[in-house]
């Protein structure tokens, strides 16, 4: 069976039973019909994936697999804030009256600093230093800039990569790594949705430097279910679990911006029925 299925079931049994709930407190999203939007949350939680043994995407209910590539791909190739480059809808209640959602994400990884080595924005120096460098300790990138945070839309949630080689014992071969660090993490909608998407990421790096994809590393710092998702997920959780999909990326490709939606495909993906009309907090 899945192994991402158990580490998702017993996260959210944690949260649900040991968890502080929020209800009554000063919260800032709320429904879209207004009513404030309240969590049962948990501190501090740790989740590792071996994308050796397996492809972490859920099996209680499909992953839109797809939509997940075109956004992280938005984010980390294209470096873009602008939503018309996305097919995805997601991010259209955040974008501003010129089609952006001001200098978050994709917009701080583009932009450009000035290093020993020369002038690099934070992918490529990931890049450069997974080639130049692999055992450096250094080797992060980092969406929350404090001084640009008044002129995002949201923000980030998902907010830096820490990116560490270790080497296989038996072949030599080496091995990349990576901590994943959230600030926040709606559990329902986009906790296994950011875990396909950077397993994914942790996969281009890895092949485009040589390398084999090893452990994903996911801190979240407040994990959360919202008052109206907790049936949801009583219900998702108590589904059966099939084993995990196959994961797929071209092996021609080298070069990290190369990389197209038609690269990555889940293979032997069987899952529950996908859950639909799921409320968002806003």
């Amino acid at each position: 069976m899945s192994r991402a299925d158990e580490i998702f079931r017993d996260m959210c049994l944690d949260i649900l039973n040991e968890g502080t709930d929020t209800k009554g407190e000063k919260v800032r999203p709320h429904w879209e019909d207004g009513t404030q939007a309240y969590t049962i949350k948990k501190f501090g939680v740790v989740n590792r994936y071996d994308l050796r043994e397996e492809f972490p995407a859920l099996t209680f209910r499909r992953v839109a697999f797809k939509t997940c590539i075109d956004e992280i791909l938005w984010i980390w190739q294209k470096k873009s804030n602008r939503i018309a480059e996305l097919k995805g809808k997601i991010w259209d209640a955040w974008a501003d009256e010129e089609g952006t959602i001001g200098k978050a994400y994709g917009y701080q990884l583009g932009v450009k600093h000035q290093y020993r080595e020369g002038m690099f924005d934070q992918v490529d120096r990931v890049l450069y230093d997974l080639k130049e460098n692999p055992f450096s300790r250094r080797i992060m990138a980092n969406m929350y800039v404090h001084s640009d945070l008044h002129e995002m839309a949201l923000y980030p949630c998902a907010y830096s990569m820490t990116f560490n080689v270790t080497q296989d014992k038996g072949s030599g071969k080496l091995v990349l790594n990576a901590v994943l660090n959230q600030r926040s993490s709606d559990v329902l909608t986009a906790n296994n949705w950011n875990v396909v998407q950077y397993a994914v990421l942790l996969h281009m790096f890895a092949q485009v430097a040589g390398m084999e994809a090893g452990e994903l590393l996911h801190v979240i710092a407040d994990a959360h279910i919202y008052d109206r998702h907790v049936e949801i997920i009583r219900e998702l959780i108590s589904r059966p679990m099939y084993p995990a999909p196959k994961f797929w990326i071209n092996p021609e490709i080298t070069d990290f911006y190369a990389f197209t939606p038609d690269d990555f495909a889940l293979r032997d993906y069987q899952t529950g029925e996908q859950v639909k009309n799921i409320p968002v907090a806003i």
